[in-house]
């Protein structure tokens, strides 16, 4: 009798033991203590991700890309699974197509009520089911007063042989191509063969003018003052005026690209429940401010903007008038045709 209470003593202990192991393996699986956040180079106030570290006890790893391409790719291969993204409008639009983001539950994150209604039910996600608005901004012409004694106000300036190895043109597929179709007068989402053919000749006629095509080391170089003009994204472009005084930005007459970036989370994502924690923190108008301040560019979240000194709230390259920006278009989703893009972009960077 004494054995058969000890083996029932010992097999309830075991039960036990392993519910108990159990239970802490699925809490464990189900909120894991780590993240992996990736986003664009220079695109985050990096001691924010600390604080997160810091409130949720969740390690956050993190990974940058330079395009929304090169994004693409890396997620497609696989090899890591990344949790949360910072992909533009026209990616997030492909991937809601191919099924490769989870639908947010934006009950948990609290904070979207202080992102701006404009910024909402836009065209890359209608439902707002898919992605939570990051930055906006614009794409131009930065260029250096000291150099530049014409008027900056056409894309045609980077066509002047007079700024001959003068030019930076950003190293974007996307960007680089509309620039060549606004300036032509036709839309940067066009599915039009012999627009984007007549683009490509124009992008090989300007390349004897270009001095490099450049990702984020563009700041640097115009900060140091390397070249006259450079094509680039509105955030970079306050951030190097903030270094250099002799940098302005504009907007060509023809329009350009209005481009906003959100946050979203890949379906290989293995912690949802983490993911959405840290875009509801991202969202938190302290934290938001915070980026924006540290990054330059400008923020969809009005609770955020409020909080920024005057000087930044007035300046009309973080917050243009939108009716400043006639003819500018948001990107659209172009992968039907994106072969034809990718030939055009690799003949004009093999063209000399």
């Amino acid at each position: 009798m004494k054995r058969i209470k000890k083996t029932i003593a010992i097999f309830l202990m075991l039960v036990t033991i392993f519910s108990i192991t159990a239970c802490a393996g699925d809490s464990q699986q189900g909120t894991s203590s780590s993240i992996t956040v990736f986003n664009w180079g220079d695109y985050i106030d990096e001691s924010v991700l600390k604080d997160f570290e810091e409130e949720y006890g969740i390690k956050v790893n993190y990974d940058y890309f330079t395009t929304n391409e090169e994004m693409y790719v890396k997620l497609k291969a696989g090899g890591t699974s990344y949790d949360v993204i910072f992909p533009s409008d026209y990616m997030i639009a492909r991937l809601i197509k191919e099924d490769l983001l989870h639908k947010i539950d934006m009950n948990n994150i609290t904070n979207l009520e202080h992102i701006g209604e404009e910024f909402k039910s836009l065209g890359y996600d209608p439902n707002n089911e898919y992605s939570v608005p990051y930055m906006w901004g614009t794409v131009g012409i930065l260029y250096n007063t000291t150099m530049v004694d014409d008027a900056v106000d056409s894309w045609n300036i980077l066509w002047d042989d007079k700024y001959e190895k003068n030019i930076f043109m950003l190293d974007s597929q996307r960007d680089s191509i509309a620039v060549a179709l606004k300036k032509l007068g036709y839309s940067l989402n066009t599915r039009d063969e012999n627009e984007l053919e007549e683009a490509k000749q124009e992008l090989i006629k300007q390349r004897p003018l270009v001095l490099s095509y450049v990702g984020d080391e563009v700041k640097d170089k115009m900060i140091g003052g390397e070249a006259a003009l450079a094509v680039v994204w509105s955030g970079d472009a306050i951030y190097m005026m903030w270094e250099n005084e002799d940098l302005s930005y504009a907007v060509p007459k023809e329009g350009t690209n209005l481009w906003f970036d959100a946050m979203a989370i890949p379906k290989s994502s293995k912690n949802k429940e983490a993911a959405e924690k840290f875009i509801d923190f991202m969202t938190d108008p302290e934290i938001g401010k915070r980026n924006a301040e540290y990054i330059g560019y400008s923020s969809p979240n009005t609770a955020s903007v409020e909080l920024l000194d005057e000087e930044t709230r007035n300046d009309e390259v973080a917050y243009p008038d939108m009716n400043s920006l006639e003819g500018s278009e948001v990107f659209e989703d172009l992968s039907d045709i994106i072969e034809v893009y990718n030939r055009i972009w690799d003949e004009i960077k093999a063209s000399q």
